[in-house]
């Protein structure tokens, strides 16, 4: 499924507020997509991380999570918008912070501990594990999961739902959005 101009357009008008005062980033997912590490180099090239630490190999860093700052109209997020969206491509965060500040923060989601204390991979950045997991965070969680993020934007079930999930005095404040 790709996003028709209406549609790109709705969803860019959640995605950007006032300029200047707040950046927006896609947390992308290169498992799930496989031209991802290309469009990232793509010229003009937009700000971004991978959200694995280290050296990796070539075939790791193709499928590993990244996140990008997007510029509203650059080729890159249109892109990511019209390709990604109702593809579980990724989600996306609003933020006042600047990309490293926000890079920090994601990266230390991506690692987490089972009961015994094994690591594993926690794939937030997935629409379908982040819309299901913040219903269900304590409080507690919910402020880990936001940290600088104001804002997370993820598709829903239907290709054109999409919901937000912000904080309000500590709370989960969900709202759901169709275009």
């Amino acid at each position: 499924m790709t996003l028709g101009d209406m549609s790109l357009d709705s969803l860019s008008d959640r995605l950007w507020g006032v300029p200047g005062q707040q950046h927006t980033y896609a947390i992308l997912d290169g498992a799930s997509n496989e031209g991802l590490l290309d469009m990232l180099y793509t010229e003009p090239r937009p700000g971004f991380e991978c959200l694995l630490t280290g050296e990796l190999a070539p075939d790791m860093a193709y499928v590993a999570p990244y996140v990008a700052e997007l510029v509203e109209g650059s080729l890159f997020s249109k892109w990511a918008l019209r390709e990604g969206w109702g593809n579980h491509w990724g989600i996306f965060a609003l933020s006042r912070a600047d990309l490293p500040e926000v890079w920090r923060h994601l990266r230390a989601l991506v690692r987490v501990f089972d009961p015994q204390g094994n690591p594993m991979y926690f794939r937030f950045y997935d629409p379908r594990v982040l819309r299901a997991y913040l219903p269900n965070c304590a409080q507690e969680q919910l402020r880990a999961m936001f940290g600088p993020v104001d804002k997370y934007v993820v598709e829903g079930e239907a290709p054109n739902e999409g919901l937000a999930f912000s904080l309000a005095d500590g709370a989960l404040v969900t709202e759901t959005f169709k275009f």
